[in-house]
């Protein structure tokens, strides 16, 4: 995403946990004037000190997020709250907090990166599900609220994506009959956001895409079709791959 913004013509605030990784990337970044922002958003208040740190801000891309995968059961209080906090909590405060300057300017874009999981829900995911419900929601939510100004939101929602992401991570293999989408194919719709209207991109095949809509008007159908022998067997690997990320 940080090279196809920057090669777009973005300057850049770049923000993980990790400040030499970050250094690193703005080097590499076509373009000049790039900078970074160390925060862990898993902390309390990371997102308001992140946002009051950075200065005017015209495009919030709301990358960072926690597999959040897992068994109920075996997760802790704190990684429940770390989890929420990452994935929903902290777009929702960058938002809030980046909002007025945008409404002051009267120009911004809030892009959200969603997933196909706010639409369908799947075995050992229930937090990230909730997590990416919930995000769909605030988003469709303010959209409204912005309306007449010059300030938009959108989701950005992939569905499963090869060499980066939960399979990348976990060691685990996507369902080869559903295919993948790319992380240059991620990137192409962030900027496809940031320059029109849409309030919410898919990225993904078209079975995924039509699965997760079954799934979105029919969550009996989902159950059905994600709690499967072989459904299960993913998630377990997904969920065992990912333990150390929570």
């Amino acid at each position: 995403m940080a090279l196809h913004l920057a090669g777009a013509g973005a300057r850049l605030i770049l923000s993980a946990r990790n400040q030499k990784a970050l250094a690193t990337l703005a080097e590499e970044l076509p373009g000049s004037g790039h900078s970074t922002a160390v925060a862990d958003l898993g902390e309390p208040d990371a997102a308001v000190q992140l946002a009051a740190s950075v200065g005017p801000v015209d495009c919030l891309v709301a990358n960072a997020a926690l597999p959040a995968t897992g068994r109920l059961t075996e997760l802790s209080g704190d990684q429940v709250a770390r989890m929420l906090r990452v994935n929903l909590e902290s777009p929702i405060l960058l938002a809030q907090a980046l909002l007025p300057g945008m409404l002051d300017r009267d120009r911004g874009k809030l892009v959200l990166i969603g997933s196909l999981a706010g639409k369908a829900a799947s075995p050992r995911s229930s937090i990230y599900n909730a997590s990416k419900f919930g995000l769909r929601g605030f988003a469709f939510g303010l959209s409204g609220d912005l309306t007449g100004t010059g300030v938009s939101v959108s989701v950005v929602a992939p569905g499963f994506v090869r060499d980066a992401g939960m399979f990348a991570d976990s060691g685990a293999k996507a369902p080869s009959r559903l295919g993948t989408a790319s992380p240059e194919e991620v990137s192409d719709a962030v900027i496809k956001a940031i320059e029109g209207e849409k309030i919410e991109i898919t990225v993904a095949p078209f079975k995924q895409r039509a699965m997760a809509h079954a799934g979105l008007v029919s969550p009996t159908l989902s159950y059905r079709a994600q709690s499967g022998p072989a459904g299960q067997k993913t998630a377990d690997v997904v969920a065992r791959g990912q333990a150390d990320k929570r």
